[in-house]
């Protein structure tokens, strides 16, 4: 069984962008399947984007661990922006000591730092993506 976790957004490809650097994992490769889907007549040409030279969908994106470990994450196009606080996110865990780098890391990429905390045991910074969805890091 494998688990993904599916985000709405407004940009698809620089969320999974993000992402996959959060994580250190791949942004899918989608051009064989939409090029091949475009050729059979069962995609639009109007659907598929070019993205450094290669096909991929214009309103999904992915990026998942090649070992399988991690879960994949999805991302969809959605017309309407979002406008309250996420019911569910996504915990990323490092080392104690590496807390602070990490942050620092993420925030270069287009993160945000909202809070950070201890109220329920160990130090807590409490982010945003690029969209504004809440993660933590513990």
């Amino acid at each position: 069984m494998r688990t993904q976790v599916t985000f709405d957004c407004a940009d698809p490809h620089a969320q999974a962008a993000f992402w996959a650097q959060v994580f250190g994992v791949a942004v899918e490769d989608h051009a064989p399947l939409v090029d091949s889907l475009i050729s059979d007549g069962r995609m639009d040409p109007a659907d598929r984007i070019i993205i450094n030279g290669r096909s991929a969908f214009r309103d999904v994106a992915a990026c998942s661990d090649p070992a399988g470990l991690e879960p994949r994450l999805f991302f969809q196009r959605v017309p309407e922006g979002k406008t309250a606080k996420n019911r569910v996110h996504l915990d990323v865990h490092v080392a104690g000591h590496r807390k602070e780098a990490e942050v620092e890391r993420l925030v270069l990429l287009g993160a945000t730092l909202i809070e950070k905390h201890s109220d329920r045991g160990p130090l807590t910074y409490v982010l945003r993506d690029p969209e504004g969805n809440e993660f933590c890091l513990h």
